[in-house]
């Protein structure tokens, strides 16, 4: 096996590596739209600016050491490990957390004037929190639109798609079908504890925070030494050779593959939601 041969197949391990690092990460589920029948591949200016530096990088370390597999490992590197250390999307939901307590406090307020859940609703829309306020601005639509309150109200749920979204929209759900008094001091109640959640939340984040650190200023320093060295030192001359760039890829395989399960470890499961999802055709009637 020469070196030529080696060096491309721990390229395409690191490939094979690169790839189950972007399919493992957290994204946004995106709205619905109409199926397309020509596939299309989309990067952000951020990622393909990465991607150009990655290359570039690979390139002076491929003319620098010699390694072809340098022309691989750089671009994952670079756009492989921001993602991987990066702290999970906890802080966002949080957010929205936190704009769900705020948004069921001000309605709890407007429902004391006296006044029917719907104009309460329509009420809020001005004051609402932007982590969930096209939510509820789409909520008012439907009311404005002479949707039935229960079905706008599970199509709120539906878009918020959370187990606290589902919570509130349940207690709204049946304020809307019993019309009784006691609703605002409910939702009190539930702000109330959806507060107590968030700060349950933050502090766990703030302890998932400590090993997250630690990991990224060890791989931070690891990276840099092995970099000065492959340029400067002999210490990596042996990896130079095909066998050691397998070896070299197995063993940043395997360290890529201690980041991605400590990554996994520190996102917590989100909890399962108890409102059934609505169809389109169920909503809009």
């Amino acid at each position: 096996m020469n070196l030529l041969t080696a060096s491309l197949a721990g390229g395409l391990i690191a490939v094979g590596v690169f790839g189950v690092i972007v399919g493992l990460r957290p994204t946004a589920q995106p709205p619905r739209e109409k199926p397309s029948t020509r596939p299309r591949l989309t990067l952000s200016s951020r990622t393909r600016t990465l991607l150009l530096v990655g290359l570039g990088l690979g390139l002076l370390g491929w003319a620098l050491t010699g390694w072809i597999l340098a022309f691989v490992i750089a671009p994952a590197g670079v756009l492989g490990l921001p993602a991987l250390l990066a702290a999970p999307p906890a802080a966002t939901h949080i957010h929205r957390l936190e704009a769900m307590e705020e948004w069921t406090r001000s309605l709890a307020g407007v429902l004391t004037v006296g006044i029917g859940l719907e104009q309460a609703l329509v009420a809020t829309l001005r004051s609402t929190p932007a982590p969930i306020k096209a939510e509820v601005g789409r909520l008012v639509a439907r009311l404005r639109a002479r949707w039935d309150t229960e079905t706008a109200l599970r199509a709120f749920a539906d878009e918020l798609d959370d187990a606290t979204g589902d919570l509130i929209a349940a207690n709204l759900i049946l304020g809307a079908r019993r019309r009784g008094a006691g609703l605002a001091s409910v939702l009190e109640g539930l702000a109330e504890s959806v507060a107590t959640d968030v700060r349950a939340r933050r502090q766990v984040e703030a302890d998932r925070a400590k090993p997250r650190a630690t990991a990224r200023w060890v791989t931070l320093i690891s990276a840099s030494v092995l970099v000065v060295l492959a340029l400067s030192g002999s210490y990596v001359e042996p990896y130079s050779s095909p066998v050691g760039q397998v070896i070299l890829v197995v063993l940043l395989s395997a360290y890529v593959a201690t980041l991605i399960w400590m990554r996994r470890m520190a996102t917590g499961k989100p909890l399962p939601r108890f409102l059934e999802a609505q169809s389109d055709t169920a909503a809009a009637q």
